[in-house]
């Protein structure tokens, strides 16, 4: 058994940064820069294509991801690389309709349709509209929107007979389900359109363009009607069997119900995570890559992960602190050490010739997520690993929201919702995880709120520092009048406790201390992020 040396726990904006540094190192020199999809490091490293998958979907994930980073965190994104992805995603929809689009092959045409990849191409309308003013990418948004009206609808899905017969695009799930047979899954609204609901979300608040949001209403009806039900509950064959796509239905039913402040919406957003997302996570945030029967036990997928973390903090800014808890112990025990930083066990292939799919593949793959086990980045009984490169772009776009959400100041005040090292202009946070205690300083004397995990007993806080009384509130303490410029520090132990995952396949123990692992049965698997426990 062999564990990572390099492994964090707690630096969310080093991973963002990370992260971003990977995006900007897959592009494919010998197809025009395109940015590859498919990376595997183990048996065999090499980055590959994918045709169902290829073109359609990494720029707008990446897109999303370092503009939102580069204004969340202040991350140095060069040009050349932003520019690149912009190529890619206008390329992918530069075919008979203004939607992604995928080739057969390097150097063919765009040809292939799937509905599923739509919500990548709104992701990178959003971001180049949003960080960049792109009247480019603003007109192909309309004409996406537009499109969708005139050749979807609720009832009916899309006209086909348009799409293949008049326009002669392939149907990518078709030929899926002949290529690979039925255990690639049957297609719903969930793996398809619904996905898109979150990037319309984010393009009318970035744009106030209309039609964006009548979309948006219009798919979150058919979700709500049909899928995300009042009781909450999950079913592989009504939602699809791919989880991810049910991860961001769900993020972006909660981005939709934040923006309208529609109570009714968020009632159902809560059910669903308080019960069916229990179907496919566990107790750190690891999700299930898929909910087939035959899908190997423990192989996660980070992205999903990240989207759960996504839909928590708005639950948490909705009054429900405890889902703020949730989020950091995902955060903390499954997203960031998830992450590949050390590359030793990386064997490079020979290059005689100098192809690019297998050019330094350990160091462009640096700063990757991909398919975790609870315990360590191979799960038990893979036969092959790899860090498919829309996943980068998925968990960057989510820590950048955890970064956003750490400290929170509104009308009331400031809110110190996770417990990471972090500073504003206007609070400075130091971590209970990275520091003797938890300080807090506010630059501004206006009220702070500090949030109190569920398992620190009320006797155990201690608070020094602080001008006048403290309070109590609603899972955080209040310090009414804090000093400027000094630091308050509110001191309680990290607790001790085991919890149990229980996984189809079996349990795994886990120590933690507060909301970080300490050791964790790791039943000598290689590649391993913590301790055993012994």
């Amino acid at each position: 058994m062999a564990k990572l040396a390099d492994v964090n726990t707690s630096d969310v904006a080093g991973a963002i940064r990370l992260g971003c540094e990977t995006m900007g190192r897959i592009f494919n020199s010998e197809d025009e820069d395109r940015p590859y999809w498919a990376s595997r490091v183990w048996p065999e490293a090499r980055f590959g294509f994918f045709w169902p998958n290829a073109d359609g979907h990494v720029p707008g994930r990446h897109l999303n991801a370092l503009l939102n980073a580069e204004d969340a965190v202040g991350v140095k994104i060069e040009e050349d690389c932003i520019e690149k992805h912009a190529r890619a995603a206008f390329f992918a929809c530069d075919g008979a309709i203004p939607l992604p689009l995928t080739r057969n092959e390097y150097g063919g045409p765009v040809v292939n349709f799937a509905p599923h990849h739509v919500r990548e191409g709104f992701h990178a309308l959003y971001a180049l509209a949003a960080f960049r003013k792109s009247e480019p990418a603003m007109e192909l948004a309309k004409r996406a929107i537009a499109f969708i009206f005139d050749r979807w609808s609720a009832r009916d899905g899309w006209d086909w007979a348009h799409i293949e017969g008049s326009l002669g695009l392939n149907n990518t799930d078709r030929r899926l389900l002949e290529e690979f047979g039925p255990k690639v899954g049957a297609p719903t609204f969930v793996t398809g359109l619904g996905r898109a609901i979150g990037p319309l979300v984010k393009l009318y608040r970035a744009t106030g363009y209309g039609p964006s949001l009548d979309l948006a209403v219009e798919l979150k009806n058919k979700a709500v009607d049909e899928f995300f039900l009042s009781d909450g509950s999950y079913d592989s064959k009504r939602f699809g069997a791919h989880t991810h796509s049910t991860t961001c239905v769900l993020s972006s039913l909660a981005q939709l119900g934040d923006l309208l402040a529609d109570s009714q919406l968020m009632a159902v957003v809560k059910a669903f995570y308080d019960n069916g997302l229990w179907e496919i996570r566990d107790e750190l945030g690891w999700v299930m890559e898929s909910s087939r029967d035959d899908s190997l036990a423990d192989l996660g997928e980070a992205n999903n992960t990240g989207d759960i973390v996504e839909t928590a903090l708005i639950l948490g800014r909705w009054g429900w602190p405890q889902y703020y808890e949730d989020a950091e112990r995902m955060v903390r025990c499954h997203l960031l050490p998830s992450q590949l930083r050390d590359i030793s066990f990386i064997t490079e292939p020979p290059n005689p010739v100098g192809k690019d799919c297998v050019r330094d593949v350990g160091e462009r793959n640096r700063g990757a997520w991909g398919f975790p086990a609870p315990y360590g980045m191979r799960p038990i009984d893979a036969r092959a690993m790899g860090f498919h490169m829309d996943i980068v772009g998925g968990v960057v776009g989510s820590l950048c929201e955890v970064h956003r959400q750490i400290v929170r100041s509104d009308e009331a005040g400031h809110w110190v919702n996770l417990h990471f090292d972090h500073e504003t202009p206007a609070v400075a946070v130091e971590s209970p995880y990275t520091h003797d205690g938890l300080r807090v300083r506010v630059c501004d004397g206006r009220p702070v709120f500090v949030r109190i995990p569920s398992w620190v007993e009320p006797a155990g806080v201690s608070v020094s520092g602080a001008t006048g009384r403290t309070a109590r509130y609603q899972g955080y303490l209040l310090v009414p009048e804090p000093p400027v410029n000094r630091w308050v520090s509110i001191s309680f132990p990290l607790a001790d406790r085991e919890i149990t995952l229980k996984h189809s396949a079996r349990d795994i123990r886990v120590r933690l201390s507060g909301d970080a692992v300490s050791a964790m049965d790791c039943f000598d698997a290689d590649l391993t992020f913590f301790d055993p426990i012994n």
